[in-house]
């Protein structure tokens, strides 16, 4: 039987995504046995940090410690695009191939009716807030090839069509219910370039 603290610091890691009893139980011996004082008290105050300071950008949901996240600040990025995604770690993916310059809007998650999301639990009346103004002129979504992700930009698309809003889809060469964070740079580079206007 493993000592009460022991077991709580388990019990904990094994509540994170991916992280089954074994993986949880090596977490825990390491940072007993290997991790020192100094290393701990740096894990325990970015752990706090990250929950205490990081909020979401108001204009496009993603990750900042500022009043508005980096990519809304720069004045370089080309605003006339606005690339969809459901995820801030999708946001990055995309940002490593460094093929695209434009805005982005980070959904917060996918429309999942078995799962109890619906449009209004997503972060998606402020991207046609966003796109009311003059300079949006094309909206790519990039939501994940999953059921989920297909009838999410279905919606989007649906919507945004009677705008007059220009809504293309990027081409994905990779299999059908796979996810961008698992996808490796030039994979999403190539459906960057093969995005497709999508249909009424």
């Amino acid at each position: 039987m493993y000592p009460k603290s022991l077991d709580g610091l388990i019990s904990s890691f094994s509540r994170l995504p991916g992280v089954g009893k074994k993986t949880a139980e090596r977490y825990a011996y390491y940072v007993v046995n290997k991790m020192s004082l100094e290393e701990i008290e740096r894990l325990v105050q970015n752990l706090d940090n990250c929950k205490n300071k990081i909020k979401k950008c108001p204009v496009c949901g993603f990750l900042t410690e500022d009043d508005i996240c980096d990519y809304c600040k720069d004045k370089t990025r080309d605003e006339s695009t606005i690339l969809v995604v459901e995820e801030p770690k999708d946001v990055e993916a995309i940002e490593k191939t460094g093929r695209y310059h434009g805005l982005y809007h980070v959904l917060g998650g996918a429309i999942s009716p078995l799962n109890g999301i619906g449009a209004d639990e997503l972060n998606i009346k402020s991207l046609f807030d966003r796109t009311k103004n003059e300079i949006c002129k094309e909206v790519i979504i990039a939501t994940s090839a999953t059921v989920e992700g297909e009838a999410t930009a279905l919606y989007i698309s649906g919507i945004l069509k009677k705008d007059n809003i220009v809504v293309s889809r990027i081409a994905y060469g990779m299999p059908v219910g796979s996810s961008l964070e698992y996808s490796d740079e030039s994979t999403i580079s190539k459906a960057l370039e093969g995005r497709n206007i999508m249909q009424k």
